[in-house]
């Protein structure tokens, strides 16, 4: 039995929850909030450290991978992505990082009025309650905690200190515009607990009697009339099912999951969709064009002494302390998670005018992230660059939304990215050379004391690197005279009515740094954008 409400979000997760509760807060609109995945009643969804135990899991991950990749030897890269209520920021690392000034400001003068940093600032402000209190950047009212590390680990003093010994000062706050710098993270926990968008912005709102939220609902299809979004097919337990939207569709699916139901529905490339023998609605050559991601680099030490995670995860004395604290305390390591201690760098200096590359510090090493950790001692200097030039490319497999998309990222396709993305390396090296690291340091596993070349290390790169899980920008915001933009500034889709883009789809250049946080802020101007269009939108 089709059913009606005002607005249809597709995708509960970093964006999807923040819509669900701030356009159902005035009681004047019905919402109805779609999710493929289940509720988040598993335990390790909301420990910190359970992001281990979700990052392979089959039922709240869609375990997505890559087309075999030219530059990274062929390989099919994982790309894990969230599926459950509160999305990736139920699975995620929990790094709470904003971006830089530059990044908002780059957007603004692409024309994308509204965009700039002071303005997305208000709504960053609004979004958090931040441990190291108000500030002119910083807010203390919002839904979404920004915590503070209050255990120190020694691994990561002796990180910040050989920073130091380099020339990066250490700041307890990367979110204020700048970023450079070294120190602890802050993450999005509350008191010990993982705060996913899905606690910090839909629990509150789960009573409302005009919010309505849908689990195991995967959409299928955007209803059209014309070019009008009118509603979504969906589909749940093997049935179908349709509802229809009085004001508008709003889509917050993820950089992977949006453009591809986009596509499926007649929005994208005409002749892709003619292929596929898909009625084109709109015939926008940029949806699934401009895929971007942060691609991960990770070195791994033995520590000379057995202070690392490693130690505690393989003792059974190790592993009850670790339970023991969290359990009377909500501390020690399953509050925090994995990476503690963070650095923005220029590791290109000469050309690079903010950071380009930032390091993720973790106490403990695996063959890749989330696996199982080493029998010996070991920590990890993550890298990724910034801002990478390669451009990559989403289309569909079949017209079926439960059929993954094909995913070409394109890794290091480019000069630049192959320069910084080796030069991060090299600078990772020189912390690990300097005290007091150098003293916790046994030797380098990987990539190893043989690697010194720029071929070399570029070898390694290739043959290791990973996501860091920031898949972005298919369905990218930007002026109307762009082929390639697929939402306006207001982010309606263009050539259609009553739809928008609300995730890290919309971004027109990746920000520098984690996405969790800047999808969130995104969300919050957006549900402002939505009300303030609500009463001179025409019904469908």
């Amino acid at each position: 039995m089709a059913r009606s409400f005002d607005y249809i979000i597709v995708g509960a997760g970093s964006a999807g929850c923040v819509l669900a509760n701030r356009l159902s807060a005035n009681g004047r609109y019905s919402v109805c909030l779609l999710e493929a995945g289940p509720t988040d009643r598993y335990l390790w969804l909301h420990i910190p450290i359970g992001y281990s135990k979700t990052m392979f899991h089959p039922v709240y991950n869609w375990r997505f991978k890559t087309e075999p990749e030219p530059n990274m030897h062929g390989r099919a890269l994982y790309w894990p992505r969230g599926r459950t209520l509160g999305g990736s920021s139920s699975i995620n690392g929990l790094i709470y990082v904003r971006g830089q000034r530059h990044d908002y400001d780059h957007w603004s003068a692409l024309g994308n009025h509204g965009w700039s940093w002071p303005e997305c600032l208000h709504y960053f402000r609004r979004l958090e309650h931040n441990e190291l209190g108000a500030s002119a950047t910083r807010g203390m009212e919002g839904p979404l905690w920004a915590s503070t590390i209050k255990q120190r680990h020694e691994l990561v003093d002796a990180f910040i200190s050989a920073a130091n010994k380099i020339g990066m000062r250490t700041v307890d706050d990367f979110n204020s515009g700048d970023q450079e710098g070294v120190g602890y993270y802050q993450l999005t926990t509350r008191k010990g607990w993982r705060c996913s968008s899905a606690v910090a912005y839909l629990k509150p709102a789960r009573r409302r009697p005009n919010l309505h939220v849908e689990t195991s609902a995967l959409a299928a299809k955007i209803l059209f009339e014309g070019t009008r979004a009118t509603g979504i097919r969906y589909l749940k337990h093997g049935q179908t099912a349709e509802i229809h939207a009085n004001k508008e569709v709003l889509l917050a699916a993820g950089a992977l999951q949006s453009p591809q139901l986009l596509q499926v529905s007649g929005v994208g490339p005409a002749q892709l969709l003619r292929d596929f023998g898909i009625p084109v609605v709109a015939d926008r050559p940029g949806v699934g064009e401009n895929l971007q991601d942060h691609l991960q680099v990770r070195l791994i030490y033995e520590v000379a002494r057995p202070i690392s995670t490693n130690n505690l995860l393989h003792s059974w004395r190790g592993r009850a302390q670790m339970g023991l604290q969290w359990a009377l305390f909500r501390e020690g390591p399953l509050a925090v998670g994995i990476n503690q201690g963070g650095m923005f760098c220029r590791a290109l200096p000469d050309e690079a005018k903010t950071p380009d590359v930032q390091f993720h510090f973790s106490t403990l090493s695996a063959d890749a992230a989330g696996g199982e950790v080493h029998a010996f001692p070991g920590c990890t200097y993550s890298i990724c660059q910034l801002r990478p030039e390669s451009r990559g490319v989403l289309r569909l497999r079949t017209t079926d939304m439960r059929d993954a998309p094909s995913l070409q990222p394109n890794y290091l396709s480019t000069d630049l990215d192959r320069r910084t993305t080796i030069a991060g390396v090299r600078f990772a090296r020189r912390v690990a050379a300097a005290e007091p690291m150098a003293a916790l340091m046994k030797r380098e596993i990987r990539p190893g004391a043989d690697a010194q070349t720029d071929d070399e290390l570029l070898q390694f790169c290739r043959e290791y690197g990973q996501t860091i899980f920031h898949p972005s920008g298919t369905a990218k915001m930007g002026v109307a005279n762009d082929p390639l933009a697929v939402v306006d500034e207001r982010l309606r889709v263009y050539g259609t009515r009553g739809l928008r883009v609300i995730d890290c789809s919309i971004m027109p250049t990746l920000v520098s740094g984690n996405t969790n946080v800047p999808v969130v802020m995104i969300a919050e101007k957006a549900s402002d954008m939505i009300l303030a269009d609500a009463d001179t939108e025409p019904a469908a």
